[in-house]
């Protein structure tokens, strides 16, 4: 039998009729509404109220889960449309497969009419608390008791109860994606991509922010991935011809790129470096800027890789690999500029404050004629020395700008992609290293409509969430690893 979980911020008149009318005579057993009290009338399956204002809160759902017979507890987080047929789908798939939770693809309302919404295959680094199952998740009731049997059962939050319960499921088993349409959901979210991008740093999201580091925190505990805050030395030694590079990959940035350099080669620093960008063969004029500008500032050095298939990551790697870089490298985007001619000055003092084999920095949102947008200053101050590294498995991002140690660089290429090359080796140095902060802006990066994550197809977002993941499987399994004292075998 199935007992359907909805909790909500207050429900719309008749849609829970018509939902549960379309359901009678299957195998609904009882419906448990979490949130404000609302008005039922004749339902035709049997309806319990959990009345409170935190629909999410542990207390709450500690209560539901304690109630909980066999068979499937199926989750409905929306106002959604769907079919007895679709909802005995969802169910037999977890009754039949053994899986600890199944969810689906779906079809989403939008102003210009439906569109079919795929979702991503889960991974053990699907740790992130926006990954998008869909509003309709279906779950193993036996899956539920072992998983609050075997760890001690969900934390007391005000928000965070979905997001444990369903950590702690996976633990027992991955959840399951089934490749279809089977339900239609409201449009829920309209912004952009871009705008969506920054909710987890808006203060205002603060205290759910460490509700959900709690969380996670705990099941990284629980599953052998948790590092305790003791980092060890990085060895940034060596032989550079200057003492700091500001490195700029491009291709095809000609509205951008010369204000990029401009600020980068007129920083007011008290010690040799230099610039070097490096040019991923440009078409639209950027490379005959780029000659122009060399002849302006002596400090330029401006690379055309030999090879065709570089991403921001691999341009990264071919400018830290020449013997033009200096000891620490700095990062600079060729959309956006410094804040100040203090910025590649602070950051190495910084970085050989600690030695840190890696200083992040603060920057503000800005438009294409740097005035200040929403969200502001981005700070990231949800890192924290003790569990900066470990919450790093939880977000999105770090933060910029960025700036690093050239021989650590060098035994840590970045992966060859544009984009999430930054995320996947703060990952990797942060394993071993502690990362420095800067929690001042530093940089200002511009929002405009070529951002490569500006708003992105639900193709590409599903792409680059994928590949995120995929990184924090693999750094969750190195550190498994390395907490069980195991050894790569390649020296390390």
């Amino acid at each position: 039998m199935i007992t359907v979980v909805i909790p909500h911020a207050g429900l719309n008149d008749g849609w829970l009729s018509a939902l549960l009318s379309g359901w009678s005579g299957g195998p609904v057993e009882r419906v448990v509404l979490i949130g404000p009290e609302s008005s039922i009338g004749d339902a035709p399956i049997k309806v319990e109220q959990v009345v409170t204002d935190k629909p999410f809160s542990g207390a709450a759902w500690k209560g539901v889960l304690d109630s909980l017979g066999d068979g499937v507890m199926l989750c409905v987080q929306d106002e959604v449309t769907m079919s007895l047929a679709s909802l005995k789908r969802l169910s037999k798939a977890v009754c039949s497969s053994g899986a600890t939770m199944v969810y689906s693809h779906f079809v989403q309302e939008a102003a210009d009419g439906p569109k079919a919404c795929a979702t991503n295959d889960f991974q053990l680094g699907s740790f992130r608390d926006d990954f998008e199952f869909g509003p309709v998740t279906a779950w193993s009731c036996k899956a539920i008791k072992k998983a609050l049997a075997d760890s001690g059962g969900l934390m007391d939050s005000d928000g965070g109860a979905f997001y444990d319960l369903r950590l702690r499921v996976s633990a027992v088993g991955m959840p399951i994606r089934l490749p279809e349409p089977l339900y239609t959901r409201p449009n829920p979210d309209d912004r952009p991509t871009g705008k969506k991008l920054f909710d987890y740093v808006d203060p205002r999201n603060i205290a759910a922010q460490q509700e959900k580091e709690r969380v996670v925190t705990e099941h990284l505990k629980r599953i052998g991935a948790y590092l305790e805050p003791v980092f060890e030395s990085p060895d940034v030694d060596g032989d550079f011809p200057v003492k700091a590079s500001v490195v700029i990959p491009v291709r095809n940035r000609i509205k951008t790129v010369a204000d990029a350099v401009k600020s980068a080669c007129e920083q007011a620093a008290d010690f040799d470096y230099n610039v070097i960008v490096v040019d991923n063969h440009s078409t639209d004029g950027t490379t005959e800027l780029l000659q122009a500008a060399c002849k302006k500032y002596a400090n330029l050095v401006h690379l055309v890789p030999v090879p065709t298939d570089l991403g921001i990551g691999g341009c990264w790697n071919y400018a830290l690999e020449s013997e033009q870089c200096g000891k620490w490298a700095v990062q600079l985007d060729s959309d956006d500029i410094y804040s100040d001619a203090n910025t590649v000055a602070n950051m190495v003092k910084v970085l050989e404050e600690g030695p840190y084999a890696m200083v992040v920095g603060a920057y503000r949102m800005v438009n294409f004629d740097l005035e200040d947008i929403p969200p502001g200053l981005i700070d990231h101050k949800e890192w924290t020395r003790d569990n900066g590294r470990n919450n790093l498995l939880r977000v999105n991002g770090i933060g910029a700008p960025r700036a690093f140690s050239t021989k650590v660089m060098r035994e840590n290429p970045l992966p060859n992609t544009s984009y999430g090359e930054d995320y996947g080796i703060a990952m990797t140095l942060s394993r071993r290293y502690e990362i420095g902060r800067i929690y001042d802006a530093l940089y200002l990066c511009r929002r405009w409509d070529d951002n490569t994550d500006a708003d992105l197809p639900l193709d590409v977002k599903n792409r680059h969430d994928l590949y995120k993941d995929r990184l924090r499987t693999l750094e969750i399994m190195a550190r498994q690893k390395l907490n069980g004292g195991g050894s790569c075998g390649c020296g390390e």
